[in-house]
């Protein structure tokens, strides 16, 4: 049966690889593994993803809720900044919280009385190949540095978040910023109960030193007396998530482009911010800024999207066969940071949303509709 398109597939076989290492590195290093909503937050997939991550960590209010309700298991309560119409629902919510400022914590602290408290900490030094998401830039709003931290910090929490990684698959990276952590916070860590890493550590990656990570995590939980955390989104993720959609028209113009019936802005944001290629089953990707196509053995396309910015454009590629209207393209790794960020600009329909479980049972779980493009803006209601 042919779907109607454009929409997401999210395939529990294909989500398993990476549930199942996340598993094996619980059991190996003792650590335990929360995802993160931020990147993934299709609830339709909970029920088997919480056999082996132990709960969710939020980036908001509304994430927090999310997690509690349809998650369970432990409940990490996070925000870069809490409001103060929030924070009660928020401790409601969770079993942790994590403050990302001193100020926070001074003004907002108490009350979490009950519940478990953590600072985010920011050690001056991360892994990410782009400035826009490097939390240890210059000027970073993102966590409290060592020498900022007053005497009395390790009475006042019980755990600490040190998130300083993006798409980070170099293990000896991540094993040199557990070596400044120490020396930068050594006479903290003793004193607390738990400690997470956040995301960005790609050890879902099938070729990473998971061995060695697992070692590492061990002999510094065991050193400090700590519970380690965390928080895998692509990680958990990776591979899950497809984007099936359908070529509308064929434009030439030095080169054959395929508009398709979805947008990068819409659909796969993260493609525009970060200016990516992302990858497409069975189909070679080309450099994206590439100007010259001669000499490829195949048949290059570029594909764009429907909506009218100008720079909607997926990337280049190299086919093994000639493309004609009607025929569908499927991006093939787009579960992180995609269905969390899908808008309507333009009016472009969404994306449906399906999920398949391991039996194969495949089911609609989402379709928008042209009700809810209009409400999006304005559900007017007397106040």
């Amino acid at each position: 049966m042919r779907l109607s398109t454009p929409y997401y597939l999210i395939d529990e076989a294909r989500m398993l690889p990476a549930m199942e290492r996340i598993r094996l590195v619980q059991e190996r290093s003792g650590a335990k593994c929360v995802l993160a909503l931020k990147c993934f937050s299709s609830w339709c997939a909970f029920d088997f993803m919480k056999q082996y991550l132990v709960g969710t960590t939020s980036s908001s209010l509304w994430e927090t809720r999310l997690g509690h309700e349809k998650f369970g298991g432990e409940t990490h309560g996070y925000s870069v900044a809490f409001a103060d119409d929030e924070i009660t629902e928020v401790v409601r919510c969770c079993d942790k919280i994590i403050f990302n400022s001193l100020s926070q914590l001074d003004r907002l602290g108490h009350h979490a009385a009950g519940i478990s408290v953590g600072l985010r900490l920011n050690p001056g030094v991360g892994h990410s190949g782009y400035e826009l998401s490097n939390p240890v830039c210059q000027y970073s709003r993102l966590g409290a540095r060592a020498e900022d931290l007053p005497a009395d910090i390790g009475s006042r929490i019980q755990g600490a978040m040190i998130h300083v990684n993006c798409d980070n698959d170099d293990f000896a990276s991540f094993s040199s910023q557990i070596d400044i952590i120490e020396d930068r916070f050594g006479k903290l860590l003793p004193q607390l109960d738990w400690l997470s890493f956040g995301g960005g550590i790609a050890f879902t990656e099938e070729d990473y030193p998971v061995d060695d990570f697992c070692d590492r995590l061990r002999e510094l939980s065991k050193r400090h007396s700590l519970q380690i955390y965390l928080e895998p989104g692509e990680a958990a993720v990776t591979n899950s998530t497809t984007l099936v959609v359908t070529v509308l028209d064929i434009v030439e113009n030095e080169v054959p482009t395929l508009v398709v019936d979805a947008g990068v802005e819409t659909h796969l944001l993260d493609v525009l911010t970060y200016n990516y290629t992302p990858e497409v089953d069975g189909v070679e990707p080309l450099t994206k800024d590439a100007k010259d196509f001669s000499g490829n053995t195949g048949h290059v396309y570029r594909i764009c999207g429907r909506t009218c910015l100008a720079g909607d454009h997926f990337g280049n590629y190299l086919f093994p066969h000639l493309v004609a209207i009607g025929d569908e393209v499927c991006f093939s790794n787009v579960g992180g940071y995609s269905m969390v960020k899908k808008n309507f600009f333009n009016g472009i329909r969404m994306p449906a949303i399906y999920h398949r479980n391991l039996s194969g049972e495949l089911r609609l779980v989402q379709q928008s509709t042209y009700e809810d493009f209009r409400e999006a803006l304005t559900n007017t209601h007397l106040v």
